[in-house]
């Protein structure tokens, strides 16, 4: 995975950098909000409280009310009953107490994700997809993709509401040899998967990315 982690203490932060690597998970290192509220491409975010330049709950609820359903570990010396509640209802997905054992810091991180995978069959607006055998459907009539439309919408369905950038998408593509290399190649398969799919399924968000819409 990839993590972003927002934390202010460099030994903790360098500890648990050192930890998530060794267990093969690529780390983005912040300690201010400020550098952290675009998660880019992460797939996890672990969030310390108190930093310098204010309180990461107030990101947090940020990014859920834009709709980023990014899971997220809380990690903070704030041990109180109404501390934790206050997280959970900003939107974390688990609350980890400092100080904490590292191995049990991977296994709540395994916990998390394996609540938030989601699902390999998704349903939005009139189409349905079946990830796992690349299958779908629009209106209950099934419709062809492409290997490189599916890796798009792959991609967009990662986090249904969330806009991904263009770096975030076309990396995917050139991980997995499909990018032809053409600059309008993205807006081409883009505009193919609207005729085939909707036109309103993925909105364009002018020097941001695309959005895959619920």
């Amino acid at each position: 995975m990839q993590v972003l982690l927002l934390e202010d203490d460099i030994d903790l932060g360098q500890a648990v950098t050192d930890h998530l690597e060794a267990a093969g998970h690529q780390v983005y290192w912040c300690k201010l909000i400020s550098q952290a509220r675009d998660p880019g491409p992460a797939d996890f975010a672990m969030l310390d409280l108190q930093l310098p330049d204010g309180d990461a709950l107030t990101l947090l609820r940020q990014w859920r009310a834009a709709g980023l359903r990014l899971p997220v570990l809380v990690m903070t010396a704030r041990d109180q009953i109404s501390d934790r509640i206050q997280g959970l209802e900003a939107g974390a997905d688990d609350y980890l107490v400092k100080p904490f054992d590292l191995d049990e810091m991977l296994a709540r991180m395994s916990a998390i994700q394996r609540r938030s995978t989601p699902s390999p069959h998704i349903k939005v607006q009139d189409c349905e997809f079946d990830l796992a055998h690349l299958r779908a459907w629009r209106h209950g009539a099934g419709v062809d993709l492409t290997a490189m439309e599916w890796t798009v919408l792959r991609v967009l369905s990662g986090h249904i509401g969330r806009i991904y950038s263009r770096t975030d998408i076309e990396s995917t593509l050139v991980s997995e040899g499909l990018l032809a290399g053409e600059s309008n190649t993205l807006e081409v398969i883009i505009s193919r998967l609207r005729k085939k799919l909707g036109a309103g399924l993925i909105t364009t968000h002018r020097g941001l990315g695309y959005r895959l819409e619920s």
